[in-house]
């Protein structure tokens, strides 16, 4: 009877048990109506999203040593020439930076050619002071000086003096035929009476034959603006970008020179030296190491760093030497697979004083590269000076820089009237020498 009454009693207290807790329970969670709202706390805001990369080329894990700016770790291998380059997920394609393609839709207006990057004053007086060569006695200018001298009527057989000059001032053939033509037909006009209409119609001809559309000063592509110097050794090509990258660097444009030429040693030593004269940044890789490799990391750091223009050393390439040719058009491509659109200029780079040599050189690197113009160093060296008119009349390359001394300031834009007031312009030298 007592256990029972014991199991009775535990019972009990059991369920007196569960009901405090069941009523603790309902004073927690009440029981909702169909009138009654369910309000949930608010969510706190996510963090803010990265912005998407642009397409960048897939890279090789790096080092875990930092790499220099001179002298950064050797480059991967770029892709190959007919491999895609690989988009990584949730990136998107990088928009093309360069001009408007020959191959557009059907129907679309071109756009206006890039502004150039930077441009500068007409200087003709200064321009003549660096061609003094051409238009002393016994240069170009000169000796048709000489010839008109004294002469009160035009005979037709002057024709053949003016020819003789040409020809042995590196002008070529066919640029002295197209030149001639216009003092030829003038004469059989009876239109030219005098010297002065005759130096009128040879400068008039030859502006117009050095007048090619894409000439003068570099384009602006955006940044970077990729600008690939080919040519052969010797011409000035190093030299030549140090003072472009003078130029720019003094406009407040943050510059990248890079050393593609690793086969010599000295080239990167000077490329360093521009750098450090200049103050700008010198992407270089190891001795020895692929060109195309070094250029496509260094387009690589320029985009990542916010470079504004980036310059291109590249070795000196022997015009006769298919292989090696064939090694810089590697390196345009890879250009252009580590950023779309590069090189956005390719200019050659050819020495004033070889004369007919170098419109060899423009011929062949013509047939090999795609070339956006031509510079022509040294003119401040030779009594000659045709070569300008030889090179884009018989290769139809725009001149886009003239180099007459050694100052940076002596690397010009070119302008076709301005070139052809300097040189064959009959203003006195004396008065603006002083």
């Amino acid at each position: 009877m007592s256990n029972t009454i014991l199991i009775i009693a535990l019972l009990v207290v059991a369920v007196v048990i569960f009901a405090v807790i069941a009523a603790r329970r309902g004073k927690a969670t009440p029981q909702l109506g169909a009138d009654d709202n369910l309000k949930l706390p608010k969510a706190q805001p996510s963090p803010p999203k990265r912005a998407k990369r642009e397409k960048k080329p897939a890279a090789a894990k790096p080092k875990e040593e930092k790499p220099a700016a001179e002298s950064p770790p050797s480059a991967p291998e770029p892709p190959e020439d007919d491999d895609e380059v690989p988009v990584s997920e949730g990136e998107e394609e990088q928009p093309s930076s360069a001009p408007p393609s020959d191959e557009a839709d059907d129907g679309a207006t071109a756009g206006p050619p890039p502004a150039p990057i930077s441009r500068r004053k007409a200087d003709v007086a200064g321009l003549r002071r660096g061609l003094k060569k051409v238009r002393q006695a016994g240069g170009f200018f000169g000796r048709l000086k000489e010839l008109f001298a004294g002469k009160k009527e035009i005979d037709p057989s002057i024709v053949e003096e003016i020819e003789e000059i040409l020809l042995t001032s590196d002008v070529g053939v066919k640029t002295t035929e197209a030149l001639l033509e216009a003092i030829r037909e003038g004469l059989d006009r009876n239109e030219l009476d005098d010297t002065d209409m005759v130096w009128d119609a040879l400068r008039e001809r030859a502006s117009a034959l050095l007048d090619i559309s894409g000439g003068g000063p570099l384009r602006n592509y955006g940044s970077p603006t990729v600008v690939l110097l080919v040519g052969v050794n010797g011409t000035g090509k190093t030299t030549t970008i140090g003072k472009l990258a003078t130029r720019f660097a003094t406009e407040d444009r943050q510059v990248l020179l890079v050393a593609g030429d690793t086969f010599r040693a000295a080239a990167v030593a000077q490329l360093k030296a521009w750098g450090k004269r200049v103050g700008c940044e010198v992407f270089a890789g190891k001795d020895g190491a692929d060109p195309a490799s070094v250029v496509f990391d260094a387009i690589e750091h320029g985009t990542e760093t916010g470079a504004d223009i980036i310059l291109v050393d590249t070795a000196g390439r022997l015009h006769t030497k298919a292989n090696l040719m064939d090694e810089l058009k590697k390196v345009a491509r890879t250009a252009g697979k580590a950023l779309k659109g590069a090189p956005h200029e390719t200019l050659l780079v050819v020495d004033g004083t070889t004369g007919q040599n170098a419109v060899q050189q423009a011929e062949m690197f013509s047939e090999a590269m795609d070339l956006s113009g031509i510079v022509l160093c040294k003119l401040d060296g030779t009594a000659k000076g045709g070569v300008v008119l030889a090179i884009a009349t018989e290769q139809d390359l725009p001149v886009r820089y003239i180099g007459v001394g050694e100052r940076p300031q002596d690397l010009r834009d070119f302008d076709a009237e301005e070139f052809v007031e300097a040189m064959l312009g009959q203003g006195d030298d004396a008065a603006e020498a002083a």
